[in-house]
């Protein structure tokens, strides 16, 4: 082979040998990427994506434990269904028996009953057709709060509740923000003109269901800082924050003392005594005041994000915690509650989320006993007081 073809011969398998070493060239117009250590150049400009667009799904591999039915019968303290101020949208009672025997729960307490005919109503749609399964509380009626006799009309509207049925009566959170006398001072919770009603529970032998405060965000302003930001968004007349409302602190205060100055009367702080943020501040409470009790209606989201410190606490005062929800009526909201009670499931979503606030919460897994108690038998000791309006005056 002349020398020429020799040369040009490997010259080319040169040539070859390059151009195999060489990376594949990119299409035209992309830039190869590298997988690189730093934030993108434009990433904060990026981050457009509406909070209430933002559904993550947890790649958490942890158990669930579905609890279709309670481990013990189950007495909800805390419910507004087919109630006199139709709280929430009424529904056929046959489907509120339903769902409640699909999950164990024997009775339903209808807070918001009223007096007078419509709490007639309430007894006559719910308590009377379906034995056992319902109770109603009646309520003060504040458009008499001017009423020279008020103290005593609001005594014998209570005597009247008490004889056509009611079992309890319930204060709602307007007590100590949003009622005023024609002084166009706010009625503070431990004025003097309902220490009379609250005797007259006591005498009678109900309970007095009374929420007053909220949660503790609602006392802060409504800005980039507040967990319940969206909460409070949708519900802008839930905001307490500013000059024109008291503090938490001091119509917390109001209440403790109108608490201790009626020993003979058992009072059910609503939501965890409305500081479920604070244990510690509803420990001391209970410590200190025998004839408190408390309830977790619509708080399962404040006590399943600390499971630690809730179980500790709900061991130790097993005696005085029952079962509330205040969410309607669903079966998978109160299997959402079990699972919460009964399992040590992590990380789930609580009832409602993320309506009070974007995190999970973990489940307790309380012993036995301490379940039945919350379930129904602290609710039972407190109804089984009833004396009824025969009864004679504390001396």
């Amino acid at each position: 082979m002349p020398i020429k073809m020799i040369l040009t011969y490997f010259l080319l398998l040169s040539i070859s040998a390059r151009l195999a070493a060489q990376p594949a060239p990119q299409p035209q117009g992309q830039a190869q990427e590298q997988i690189g250590y730093k934030s993108a150049a434009n990433a904060e400009n990026k981050k457009t994506l509406l909070l209430k667009d933002f559904e993550p799904l947890s790649m958490l591999q942890a158990p669930a434990h579905n609890v279709d039915r309670a481990k013990y019968y189950v007495i909800d303290v805390h419910n507004h269904v087919n109630d006199a101020m139709r709280i929430d949208d009424h529904m056929p009672p046959e489907r509120v028996v339903e769902i409640m025997n699909q999950t164990n729960v024997k009775t339903v307490v209808i807070l918001t009953g009223m007096w007078g005919e419509k709490l007639q109503h309430v007894i006559d749609e719910m308590v009377k057709p379906y034995p056992g399964r319902f109770m109603v509380f009646a309520q003060i009626d504040w458009s008499k709060i001017d009423d020279a006799n008020f103290s005593q009309e609001m005594v014998a509207q209570l005597d009247d509740a008490v004889a056509r049925g009611a079992r309890g009566l319930k204060q709602l959170k307007d007590l100590g923000l949003g009622i005023r006398d024609k002084s166009g001072k706010l009625v503070a919770v431990d004025d003097p003109r309902l220490d009379p009603i609250w005797e007259e529970c006591g005498r009678l032998g109900i309970p007095v269901s009374i929420h007053v405060t909220d949660p503790e965000a609602f006392f802060h302003p409504v800005d980039n800082t507040n967990e319940r930001y969206e909460e409070l968004i949708e519900h802008p007349d839930w905001s307490f924050y500013g000059p024109q409302f008291p503090s938490k602190e001091s119509i917390l205060a109001a209440r403790d003392r109108m608490f201790a100055r009626h020993p003979h009367t058992t009072f059910v702080a609503l939501h965890m005594a409305n500081w479920p943020e604070n244990l510690d501040y509803v420990s001391h409470l209970l410590d200190t005041l025998p004839n408190v009790m408390v309830e977790f209606g619509a708080r399962e989201a404040e006590l399943g994000r600390q499971p630690r410190r809730a179980r500790e606490f709900f061991l130790k005062y097993q005696d005085r915690i029952m079962f509330g929800t205040d969410n309607g009526m669903d079966e998978a909201m109160y299997r959402n509650h079990f699972r919460w009670l009964e399992t040590a499931d992590e990380y789930f979503d609580y009832w409602g989320y993320p309506g009070q606030g974007r995190w999970k919460i973990y489940g307790m897994e309380l012993p036995d006993a301490v379940l039945e108690k919350i379930y129904h038998k602290n609710a039972e000791r407190i109804f089984g007081q009833f004396r009824g309006s025969g009864a004679g005056k504390h001396k």
